[in-house]
């Protein structure tokens, strides 16, 4: 079979000292860390509707690289993207894809035969995974860019939307089993709202609630034994969505009983339209017991929209990692490139060189979080500062040995607060960072 990157050779690990573009700085994909090599902590994944799909187009502009793989015919065109994407993984050495049902295979006459077409890319996909030992980390349906779904899809005003949004799941759901894939993912791209004045949100509240119900049921009953993730995003396309943020999510699987079998899928573009950062919503996850896996990116925060850049901003892929290390690192999960190049990095090396870069600056990150956990500053910052809460009454609070009564009866008798209230040191620990980073 031939190449459809010949003119590019296996990705090597050449050191940070290395000038060669092709060629990672930070990543040595076989480097042994804590008893593992680098690539099991870090699960990169290729995206398949980016990398493989994504030509620049743009509401302003059409395409500006070529993405049909020298293609015509729609099951052709398929067939030769699973062949390219997995000539790009072996020379980047990443070891997972993930995918949208229509990104695989593209929509057909009716839905019976777009599923029938599906399961020979399935098929397909199956032997070169076996043929090349690569793995799928998660799987979805688009259930938003077709014109049914302008509404909705689990949350359509429309019932038979709502049970076409179902069957497109159920294949999809089928494929991800039958490839192995330890994920799936649910994205609410148009689960919400443009105004409340023609919106039933109970009825699509409790809607998406049952598809996603529907779902679980079926996924466990043919032998799915991952998790089912929510990816948050707070807007775009709909003006509101329902899967808000991180906290907006947690309080919708409590309430409607999905809190066992879901996790969050967090991207950091979608963290910055949430006007959080990364940290926090991986935070907020982790604490709640609720981290599943990431959306390895950037946004701009210059503009308004999601942009999908590959992640260079080491600041937050080191904070980043600090909680991936702290949740205790990937099960299911991993660091997939939700990413594509600009409309301008239109040549086929582009891809590689961006892929480069966005893997060398989770791995410098990966190092860095290891650095500042292994240097202790921090940890011991953040103990010393809820220290009161370890002895008198403050352990009393957390044993709860004390009432609204005796709480009062206790400041009245100390008086005002001095003692216990010392500085944040919010300039000294960014300080750390900086520190720990730049001493690599």
């Amino acid at each position: 079979m031939s190449e459809f990157f010949p003119n590019i050779g296996k990705i090597p690990y050449e050191g940070k000292d290395s000038k060669n573009d092709l060629a990672f700085k930070y990543y040595n994909p076989d480097e042994i860390i804590d008893g593992k090599p680098m690539r099991e902590h870090l699960k990169f994944a290729l995206s398949w509707w980016h990398t493989m799909g994504g030509d620049g187009t743009d509401m302003f502009g059409v395409g500006t690289a070529d993405k049909t793989w020298g293609e015509t015919d729609p099951e052709a065109r398929a067939k030769a993207k699973v062949d390219a994407a997995f000539e790009i993984m072996d020379k980047l050495s990443i070891d997972y894809y993930c995918f949208h049902d229509r990104d695989l295979s593209p929509e057909y006459a009716n839905l019976g035969e777009s599923n029938e077409k599906l399961k020979v890319i399935v098929d397909y996909l199956e032997k070169k995974q076996k043929e090349t030992g690569k793995k799928l980390l998660w799987g979805t349906a688009k259930c938003f860019d077709h014109p049914r779904y302008m509404h909705g899809a689990g949350t359509s005003p429309s019932a038979d939307v709502f049970a076409y949004a179902a069957a497109q799941i159920k294949a999809a759901i089928d494929a991800t089993v039958q490839l192995g894939g330890k994920g799936y993912v649910f994205w609410g791209g148009r689960e919400g709202y443009e105004t409340l004045l023609n919106t039933d949100m109970g009825l699509e509240l409790d809607n998406m609630a049952r598809l996603m119900h529907l779902a679980v049921d079926y996924g466990r009953s043919i032998g799915f034994d991952g998790d089912f993730y929510i990816e948050p995003k707070p807007k775009e396309p709909t003006k509101h969505q329902y899967d808000f943020d991180t906290a907006t999510v947690l309080g919708f699987l409590r309430k409607y009983g999905l809190d066992k079998d879901f996790k969050m899928n967090i991207e950091a573009n979608h963290a910055t339209l949430a006007q959080h950062t990364f940290q926090h919503e991986l935070d907020v996850a982790r604490v709640n017991g609720f981290f599943g896996s990431i959306d390895a990116n950037q946004g701009d925060p210059l503009l308004g929209w999601d942009t999908d850049q590959f992640p260079t901003n080491v600041y937050d892929t080191t904070l980043c990692m600090y909680e991936v290390i702290k949740a205790g690192g990937f099960t299911n999960g991993g660091l997939n490139f939700d990413a594509k190049a600009r409309r301008g990095s239109f040549t086929p090396e582009d891809i590689f060189l961006s892929y480069i870069a966005g893997m060398d600056a989770f791995a410098l990150g990966f190092k860095a979080a290891r650095a500042l956990i292994a240097d202790g500053r921090l940890d011991k910052f953040v103990a010393d500062r809820y220290a009161s809460w370890n002895t008198g009454i403050g352990k009393d609070i957390i044993d709860g040995k004390v009432d609204l009564k005796a709480l009062s009866d206790y400041a009245i008798k100390k008086g005002e607060v001095t003692d216990s209230l010392s500085s944040g040191r919010q300039e000294l620990l960014e300080s750390i960072v900086n520190n720990v980073l730049f001493s690599l």
